[in-house]
């Protein structure tokens, strides 16, 4: 495990959690009507644990007649599912989160190995937010008539959902659990390099005795789920992912009566004034940036920092950086964990070596990677400048860009400068101000003296490039509605 601690720290003892907690098959066929089954070509792909490179299981390669399979269960499930009264739907979905709860070291493990992000990140943050929101949706699912959509609001039929490789379990608790409490089926496509926690949850939805055929998980690659996307009789696509992948999406689905949401990449702005807690605003912007390895759509991967502040702000920041401990994600102690696939590995180095060939400064801790899986060092580069290349794209690594500004308008000008609207930080002591500057940036969520603080009864979504829709909240319940 690499340490970039100072020599003169105490050094932390290794605090492995056990991997006997989870208990991972050889291999895993795709979930229809309530059975495991082989895909139809019989193709299966590899998943492997990003930090060592070894192989957890091979997973089954679902192909279109594989979807037209798992939609056809969700629309005949849907007859029933959608007459059930609010009450009952709702009893699945609190044993669904109670069995999650029971279960949560377990799959805090298998998310840990499937995706690479640090242990405490998936016991602490990930899993405890999955059962928030089926419990909360549970709540909602016999009050629909309350929600503010009309009397007797009505679901629209099967659900097709396509979740990204960042928040595994978290993304599919923030689409099924609206979808099943409105009274609509599922068909889910994880992605193809996290597909376990998923296929974890369908053996939950057996244990909870969910009817069969109400959600069902077919595994695969992109082709697998521009299938589901594409399928004439899914009623709703909800996807989280790229931004590229999502207009591809929306050209998919334009012209038909499909409902949509998307909610796509980021570049949020974590904006630091000169009368902040230094030392808060610090761990915030850690947070914002270096939690699950920036590899969050609504990371604060832009600094903005009063110019009055930069040197003690960058000099508080380096230290803290200096402590982080990166290295092997199943140990209680590591703040950076492994980087998803060699895939991403590659966009995110290819980035930061841009940002140096553009005349930005980088600096990392001093840090030994480890010799196997993919690994990136938590990075900042100052110097920033909105022509930069790592100021505009999204990095989705462990990368801060730090830019200076002057006054609040200049803040909010440079903020705002990005194809991408999901998220902000402000960080000030100031009331007045924190509303002023919130109410003049177009982005979803404006956290106030904090970041990437997630709440279930909180909406999440983004403006321009970063999608549109919201989750989360009772302003989740209308992308399921036929309202």
């Amino acid at each position: 495990m690499a340490d970039m601690a100072s020599p003169k720290a105490f050094a932390y003892a290794p605090a492995p959690e056990s991997r006997a907690v989870v208990d991972i098959a050889p291999s895993y066929g795709l979930f229809i009507d309530g059975e495991f089954t082989e895909a139809t070509g019989g193709k299966v792909f590899k998943t492997i644990s990003p930090s060592t490179e070894e192989v957890l299981s091979e997973v089954a390669q679902g192909s279109a007649e594989d979807v037209d399979r798992a939609v056809k269960a969700a629309r005949k499930a849907f007859v029933k599912w959608s007459a059930l009264p609010g009450a009952e739907r709702a009893k699945y979905l609190f044993r669904i989160a109670r069995i999650i709860q029971e279960r949560s070291r377990e799959l805090a493990v298998l998310e840990t190995l499937d995706n690479g992000k640090p242990i405490k990140e998936t016991r602490d943050a990930d899993l405890p937010l999955v059962a928030a929101h089926f419990f909360y949706y549970a709540g909602w699912a016999d009050k629909l008539d309350h929600a503010g959509y009309g009397a007797n609001p009505r679901p629209l039929g099967v659900a097709g959902q396509v979740i990204p490789w960042n928040f595994p379990l978290l993304m599919l608790a923030w689409k099924i659990a609206p979808a099943l409490a409105t009274g609509n089926t599922v068909v889910l496509k994880p992605a193809e390099t996290t597909p376990l926690s998923a296929l974890f949850f369908a053996d939950i939805c057996r244990q909870a005795g969910l009817p069969k055929g109400v959600v069902n998980i077919v595994t695969g690659d992109g082709s697998t789920g521009a299938a589901l996307v594409a399928h004439e009789d899914v009623n709703k696509v909800a996807f989280t992912g790229s931004t590229a992948v999502g207009k591809a999406i929306a050209r998919t689905v334009a012209g038909t009566d499909k409902k949509l949401t998307l909610e796509l990449g980021g570049k949020g702005a974590n904006i630091v004034f000169d009368d902040a807690p230094i030392d808060q605003a610090v761990e915030g912007i850690v947070q914002g940036i270096f939690f699950n390895q920036g590899q969050v759509c609504c990371a604060g991967s832009r600094l903005l920092v009063q110019e009055s502040i930069q040197d003690e702000l960058m000099d508080a920041l380096k230290r803290r950086l200096s402590t982080l401990r990166l290295g092997d994600p199943l140990d209680k102690n590591t703040d950076i964990g492994a980087i998803n696939s060699a895939e991403q590995l590659a966009r995110i180095t290819e980035l930061a070596d841009s940002g140096e060939a553009e005349g930005a400064e980088r600096w990392a801790p001093a840090c030994e990677l480890p010799s196997s899986g993919f690994w990136f060092a938590p990075t900042l580069f100052t110097g920033v400048t909105q022509a930069h290349r790592i100021a505009r794209e999204e990095i989705f690594g462990p990368v801060l860009s730090v830019l200076t500004f002057r006054t609040p308008g200049e803040a909010v000008a440079k903020a705002n400068n990005s194809q991408y609207g999901l998220s902000a930080g402000i960080w000030t002591e100031k009331g007045s101000r924190m509303l002023a500057v919130a109410s003049k940036l177009r982005a979803g969520v404006v956290w106030a003296n904090t970041f990437n603080k997630f709440d279930p009864t909180s909406p999440f979504g983004g403006f321009k490039e970063s999608g549109f829709g919201r989750e989360g909240g009772r302003h989740g319940l209308e992308a399921y509605l036929d309202v």
